[in-house]
């Protein structure tokens, strides 16, 4: 289905915005992840894009007046089983900080669905469609994540000309059709991805990622996977990095043992590339409670 000419001056000012759950972190976003796009969150294993994920979801619950879509979430988990006890963790905190709100529980407005391939994926987005208009839910769907696209199309394809071809044109049949979904019902479409090790100087082929000219993540250099055909699929771009450093000895926390020393471990949300954020980042922590961000 061909989208109809648009008059972009007819357009809101202002986009819906789904809050994550902490104002240091919404601060950081400009209120959110915006609805009617694609939203990208890369980051290596273990920096907690999926653990941001899950809070997005419970977070679009909220009311508008709240910062979240009053809407259910549609989760696409692509590798790994999904974290359902993760989930229900962040779910009880949740109801704790929001007892007037939810008298059930919010694990009942996310609708988890496993895919294992990129045509899969493509299969089930007109039957996606026909539940998002009609959905038989107490909530409208506000939020679609997908965790993570990387995961589809990193071993199933060779490195040669044709299958590079064949990859490209799945990314924009599936970003096309998220697009359309994210304009038409008013969502906010999240995807995670993976990083690879950069060897390449200054960027892919020599160019600037967004805006940060490097990408750091556990003292390794590295940038997003799937190259620049995915990264023109997407509106916005966030980066997930993750440092150890250790301790000062002068608090007492470097251990005795010359072997051994106490380190701790440093994440922070980066803004690659957004059309409506300038360039910024906030340091975060995960907690049995939850993603907050630090001052």
């Amino acid at each position: 289905m061909t989208p109809a000419p648009e008059n972009l001056l007819h357009r809101p000012l202002t986009t819906p915005k789904c809050t994550l759950g902490c104002p240091l972190l919404d601060r950081c976003l400009a209120g959110g992840f915006p609805c009617n796009s694609i939203t990208e969150l890369f980051a290596e294993s273990g920096c907690g894009k999926t653990q941001l994920c899950l809070q997005l979801a419970l977070s679009a619950q909220l009311p508008v007046s709240l910062g979240g879509l009053s809407g259910s979430s549609l989760y696409i988990h692509t590798e790994f089983p999904f974290p359902s006890r993760r989930l229900h963790q962040l779910s009880h905190a949740f109801r704790s900080t929001y007892p007037a709100i939810f008298k059930t529980d919010p694990c009942d407005s996310i609708f988890v669905h496993a895919v294992h391939s990129a045509d899969q994926l493509l299969d089930i987005l007109p039957k996606m469609e026909s539940f998002l208009s009609d959905p038989k839910t107490h909530l409208p769907v506000k939020l679609i994540v997908i965790d993570s696209i990387a995961a589809l199309f990193r071993s199933e394809f060779e490195n040669s000309p044709v299958e590079l071809k064949r990859r490209s044109s799945l990314f924009f049949k599936i970003s096309g059709k998220l697009k359309l979904l994210a304009k038409r019902f008013g969502l906010a479409v999240v995807v995670t991805n993976q990083v690879v090790d950069l060897i390449v100087p200054e960027g892919i082929n020599g160019m600037r990622i967004g805006n940060l000219a490097c990408l750091y993540s556990s003292g390794r250099r590295v940038c997003p996977a799937l190259g620049l055909a995915w990264a023109n699929c997407v509106n916005s771009r966030l980066f997930l990095s993750r440092n150890e450093e250790v301790e000062k000895e002068e608090k007492g926390l470097v251990d005795v043992d010359a072997n051994r020393v106490c380190t701790r471990t440093r994440r922070r949300l980066h803004v690659v590339f957004a059309p409506h954020l300038p360039e910024g980042s906030c340091e975060l922590v995960i907690t049995r409670e939850g993603v907050f961000g630090v001052e």
